[in-house]
């Protein structure tokens, strides 16, 4: 079915979790364009700011793209207030280098949090490629799962962790994946996608088998062009813009501290814009 929406328009809006949302954009072009492991920016409104979200689907058939995220500022908590049949300002993409897919053998996707959407298009390529396919998802909690089901259906074999137990195996990602690791899988290439702190988990475990593993970077970035440096992170020792040298690196050669600091960075001025939207829409409520 071919989306017949205007450019921009929201086609399908699906609350996956109480906090994770999946929308699906009309966006013919860049569906064209769109490769796993790149990304998008929105701006909501004239007044918003560019939020990058990474491509949780694309299809250039139907002319539309699909992004999942989670409610954690002001900005995402706007987008998450939207409706089908409503359209934001500007998409612009794809942007970011493509994930480097190839035949290489038993290979594994780890996704955490809202970084499950973003390993499925990954996890399909190289099982397009040829490749033997393992998933690994988490969450804290069952309520905080998703897409088990989509992952299975291109996946060889999945795992699914929880923090508390309540639903797969109790503990963390990292604990299912050193269990296959002792258990003497072979794995050739690993790609985690996540909370920083998880995607370290994962890279300092994979390090000591050496296990190549990739991981996507979610810095703080502005014009994601290259222009304007907030996206900067170290790689190597060198420093690299997030936007177009990744989003995905080496996940060895990651300084996961600075990352983290700099994830960090604004805080205070989130909450207190988060704080003004929630009493802006309480004052809109109230006027109804």
């Amino acid at each position: 079915m071919n989306v017949t929406a205007g450019k921009n328009t929201i086609v399908l809006k699906k609350q996956l979790t109480s906090e994770i949302t999946l929308m699906k954009f009309s966006a013919l072009l860049i569906s064209k364009k769109a490769k796993a492991g790149q990304f998008i920016v929105i701006r909501i409104d004239e007044a918003g700011e560019r939020i990058p979200l990474t491509f949780a689907d694309f299809d250039s058939d139907e002319g539309s793209i699909t992004i999942v995220f989670q409610q954690v500022g002001k900005s995402t908590m706007q987008l998450a207030d939207l409706n089908e049949g409503d359209r934001v300002l500007d998409i612009i993409g794809p942007l970011g280098n493509p994930s480097e897919i190839e035949k290489c053998g038993t290979t594994m996707v780890i996704g955490g949090g809202t970084g499950i959407a973003c390993v499925y298009p990954i996890a399909k390529a190289l099982k397009d490629a040829g490749n033997r396919v393992i998933s690994i998802i988490g969450a804290r909690n069952k309520q905080l799962l998703f897409w088990e089901n989509e992952l299975a259906q291109v996946s060889d074999e999945t795992y699914v962790t929880t923090d508390d137990g309540s639903h797969g195996r109790k503990g963390f990602v990292t604990d299912e994946l050193g269990r296959l690791i002792d258990e003497g899988r072979k794995i050739n290439l690993i790609y985690a996608i996540g909370p920083a702190v998880m995607m370290q988990a994962v890279c300092a475990l994979t390090e000591k088998h050496q296990i190549k593993t990739v991981v996507s970077l979610n810095s703080i970035m502005v014009d994601a062009t290259g222009m304007c440096g907030a996206c900067r992170v170290e790689v190597g020792g060198k420093t690299r813009f997030v936007c177009v040298d990744g989003p995905e690196f080496d996940g060895h050669q990651v300084n996961f501290k600075e990352l983290t600091d700099r994830q960090k960075q604004y805080l205070e001025e989130e909450k207190v814009a988060v704080e003004r939207y929630r009493d802006n829409q309480h004052r809109c409520e109230c006027k109804k």
